[in-house]
């Protein structure tokens, strides 16, 4: 019963403080999404409960192939497992050092080929627009933080970029970037130095249509608000990518060791105003 008065309330309250001109704080406003629509679940920590499940909602690799920005070359598939694999509802993606020559990468800046490592892509995408105007993206993860390693969780546009949005990125050391590209020029950046980022930590973005053009997106660490960051990304949809690339822009060289990056308890949910 309290928590249908609460929600029952909210908007009221909110409305209320509006009019006043007082701002209400990030839970009150996140409260009266939840009161004003209906949250429903896109996708969640079953996806990581065996293969079938997984193959379900995910696509292995990037959305647009094997090579992005980095040193490592993405392997997986339904019957490749060596760098993306599940245990006990834990994803683990794992980089390898390779001794062979294997040409570079065919994305800019075209770095040489040093690593077999792992990516993988939703295949529902996120899309704020009228109908679904809030989303709710997160996911608990170890990551290394050794030089050359360069794990992210991260949202980028289906077709163009940008948009993009990162909700988790190391670059070779234990600060955690934030960023929103609205061009590759025009970008907001929020670093936060992260204690013990091999012990579990929750990642979190809370994307919030604003206006006909532009979202609020929140960031998050262990539910602790980081930041907002306002862009234009109404009615462009975005695939939710995890990956460990190598090098480039986390130094170099790289660990000669096997590295891993593990990831749980996924969550990506919207509201729906009809």
């Amino acid at each position: 019963m309290k928590t249908i008065i609460t929600i029952l309330l909210v908007p009221f309250l909110f409305a209320c403080q509006k009019t006043a001109g007082i701002k209400p704080s990030l839970q009150q406003q996140q409260l009266a999404a939840v009161a004003a629509d209906t949250w429903e679940t896109v996708l969640d920590s079953s996806s990581f409960a065996n293969y079938t499940a997984f193959e379900a909602a995910w696509n292995y690799l990037y959305p647009w192939g094997s090579d992005h920005n980095g040193s490592a070359r993405m392997y997986g598939s339904s019957t490749d497992h060596n760098h993306i694999y599940l245990n006990n509802s834990i994803l683990t993606i794992k980089a390898a050092k390779i001794t062979w020559d294997e040409g570079t990468s065919t994305s800019d800046p075209h770095l040489a080929i040093h690593y077999h490592s792992g990516a993988i892509n939703t295949k529902e995408h996120v899309l704020v627009n009228d109908q679904f105007p809030n989303w709710e993206v997160k996911c608990d993860f170890q990551v290394p933080t050794v030089t050359g390693s360069w794990p992210a969780f991260w949202l980028t546009g289906v077709n163009s970029w940008p948009p993009e949005s990162d909700i988790m990125e190391f670059k070779g050391s234990a600060t955690n970037w934030q960023n929103t590209f609205r061009t590759s020029s025009d970008v907001s950046s929020t670093l936060t130095t992260v204690s013990s980022p091999g012990s579990w930590h929750t990642y979190r973005a809370w994307i919030t249509k604003v206006s006909a053009t532009n979202v609020d997106i929140h960031y998050y660490i262990d539910g602790v608000w980081k930041a907002v960051h306002n862009a234009n990304f109404v009615g462009k949809p975005l695939y939710v990518i995890i990956n460990m690339q190598m090098e480039g822009s986390s130094g170099a060289p790289g660990p000669t060791a096997d590295t891993y990056f593990n990831a749980r308890n996924i969550y990506i949910g919207r509201t729906r105003t009809y």
